[in-house]
């Protein structure tokens, strides 16, 4: 156990969890309690209820959105249940006020249950203005946002699919200008075939359609000529988001690669790997806490450029750039759905607000309150 893990243990036990509910208006006497509930909030109540449509300006759902996990894919410590995952929906309500003054409510679902956990959520969806979907495993991560998308007149958003590729395409945009390369010319390889995969590889092939992109699983190349694919590594296939022709590791796939994207594990990129890339390598190791490789080992191999998921290193590509902004936007702005299109925008607008990209800054930090405020200007 690390000084810090011990540090953040103490925290939490002290605080007993990161989250307070605090009421808008204070009740100090009698006359704000008529007001603030009975007999006061009957009429509230009535009002709402003739008027749904009007919910937003009366009630939380204006202002509020729901983080919702089983626990199935936590960070990267797996499967770890309800009860495991709720320190992390948590903190991520702590970011979202912190960054965007957006109230999030975190829920953990004791079921892995797609249908139970479709169902849940429209049940509790009315008290919601958007569903921040959060650390669900893949594949049944794409179905249940597909289906809360189609059924739910709010936002849904997985952020563990769309906040990665939104940051990554960001810091992405932004090295290319720092090694002068065209993104429709390049070859990227990456990592990963799970939920931060799949939407990664979806948003850049949206930007750069030009771009040819290998992608890597746990037994090699996703490829025509394999019999294991699921649905979802087949479908990259039949929507031309990979190029498939051909086999062989990872190792094979990154000769003469422009780009390395990992949202996989640790330790699986080598030093050797690196150098058969092309000249100026960009190195995206997203796996946390420990990446595919650790960005002294990437640079002693010739990368250009490196980024992790972590904090202590430059260059950190974290979600957090992202969602806050996002939910305020649709909140704002009355979004129903979060579209490719404000994706990319999103994505831009990270981009932007780095002016001169260097080897050590291709995305803002996250503390620059610039950025919620940028990309919610694009949700629209």
């Amino acid at each position: 156990m690390t000084p810090n893990d011990k540090k953040a243990l103490a925290l939490h036990k002290k605080l007993g969890g990161k989250i307070r509910i605090v009421p808008a208006q204070p009740v100090k006497n009698r006359s704000d309690l008529a007001l603030v509930y009975t007999p006061g909030v009957a009429a509230v109540s009535n009002y709402v209820a003739k008027n749904p449509q009007e919910a937003r300006e009366y009630t939380m759902k204006g202002r509020t959105i729901a983080i919702v996990s089983d626990g199935s894919a936590v960070l990267g410590l797996g499967n770890i249940g309800a009860l495991g995952a709720l320190p992390v929906m948590e903190g991520k309500a702590a970011l979202f006020k912190t960054f965007a003054d957006v109230d999030a409510v975190p829920i953990v679902l004791d079921t892995q249950d797609a249908d139970e956990i479709v169902e849940t959520i429209i049940r509790i969806a009315p008290a919601f203005g958007g569903i921040n979907l959060e650390d669900i495993a893949a594949p049944k991560c794409f179905d249940i946002e597909r289906r809360l998308i189609e059924a739910l007149d709010i936002p849904v958003m997985h952020d563990d699919q769309h906040g990665t590729a939104i940051v990554v395409l960001a810091g992405l945009i932004n090295a290319m200008k720092v090694v002068k390369k065209d993104l429709n010319k390049s070859l990227i390889t990456v990592s990963g075939v799970g939920s931060a995969g799949v939407a990664t590889m979806r948003l850049i092939k949206k930007f750069a359609p030009k771009v040819k992109i290998l992608a890597v699983d746990s037994t090699g190349i996703v490829w025509r000529g394999r019999t294991d694919l699921n649905e979802t590594k087949q479908q990259l296939i039949n929507d031309s988001i990979i190029f498939a022709e051909g086999g062989g590791d990872l190792a094979a796939a990154l000769v003469q690669a422009d780009v390395f994207i990992g949202v996989s594990k640790p330790g699986v990129l080598k030093l050797a790997m690196i150098r058969k890339m092309n000249p100026d390598p960009i190195i995206f190791a997203m796996a946390n806490p420990t990446p595919e490789i650790m960005p002294e080992e990437a640079q002693k191999a010739g990368a250009r450029i490196v980024a992790t998921g972590r904090s202590d290193y430059p260059n950190q590509i974290n979600n957090s750039l992202a969602f806050p902004g996002i939910f305020r936007g649709a909140l704002d702005n009355r979004v129903t759905k979060i579209t490719e299109r404000m994706k990319l925008k999103a994505a831009e607008a990270i981009a932007k607000l780095v002016r001169k990209p260097t080897v050590k800054e291709i995305v803002p930090d996250m503390f620059d309150k610039r950025v919620a405020k940028a990309v919610a200007k694009v949700i629209k």
